[in-house]
């Protein structure tokens, strides 16, 4: 039942970094003319810290990572590298092979989250709030 709690809170979390990820680079490419490569980097950092921080207060509130919030997320960051690597080849791929993309990024963003969600949530849940909080 736990385990079906967290999917779901990092479900909503997943949502909510992807507005966020898909917003800012939509808004780079449509707005402040920035290449969809580079904007996505910047939409990434962002969406990843907000994700990092819903899901250390919602999806994993009942389990610790024993670091620093400022190692905590620096880790955070670094797991959802492999996440992100994942996401990106195929949002790569879908500007490739739609060129039309170019101008709607957000579509390959959308994508690309699909197939980074189970990376995500699996190296999330085993390698930083691996462990459950006791009472202080």
């Amino acid at each position: 039942m736990r385990l079906r709690h967290e999917v779901m809170l990092f479900a909503i979390g997943g949502a909510l970094g992807f507005v966020v990820d898909a917003g800012i680079v939509q808004s780079l490419v449509s707005f402040a003319h920035f290449n969809p490569y580079a904007g996505r980097v910047i939409s990434f950092l962002v969406a990843a810290t907000v994700t990092w921080w819903w899901n250390r207060s919602q999806t994993f509130a009942a389990r610790h990572s024993g670091r620093s919030l400022m190692v905590e997320w620096l880790h955070w960051m670094a797991l959802m590298s492999g996440g992100a690597a994942v996401n990106y080849i195929a949002y790569v791929v879908c500007l490739m092979a739609f060129p039309s993309w170019h101008r709607w990024p957000a579509l390959a963003v959308g994508v690309g989250s699909i197939f980074a969600a189970f990376v995500n949530f699996v190296s999330a849940r085993t390698l930083l709030f691996r462990r459950p909080k006791t009472g202080s």
